[in-house]
């Protein structure tokens, strides 16, 4: 059974969160960056910033948990981020720990500003 990723990414002034799902996270990560789909969300808002991720056992699991974060509100979300990364440090695709569930990578100086 092939994992899933719920991640949530912002925006380089932190004002605006995305909520994404991937069975490849630092594939998915690229392109967001590289905007492969110029109208979407994460492109008009500049969303390519990782802050936020947790692996699950299947991509059914990694949909629903996303399904349940993209209701909750802000605020809940950033509590949420702040659990592992408590001042939005951004998370380097290059350096993720992808078999830890909740990774807190800056706790660890693995992660950039």
């Amino acid at each position: 059974m092939k994992g899933g990723y719920t991640y949530i990414l912002t925006n380089y002034r932190r004002t605006v969160l995305y909520v994404g799902v991937t069975s490849d996270l630092r594939r998915r990560l690229r392109e967001h960056r590289e905007q492969l789909h110029p109208g979407s969300f994460t492109a008009r808002y500049q969303c390519f910033y990782l802050v936020y991720f947790e692996q699950v056992p299947g991509i059914v699991a990694a949909i629903q948990r996303e399904k349940q974060l993209k209701e909750w509100p802000r605020q809940r979300k950033l509590e949420l981020i702040r659990t592992v990364n408590p001042h939005l440090y951004f998370y380097h695709p290059h350096t993720l720990l992808l078999s830890d569930t909740r990774n807190p990578l800056c706790s660890r100086g693995v992660c950039c500003r």
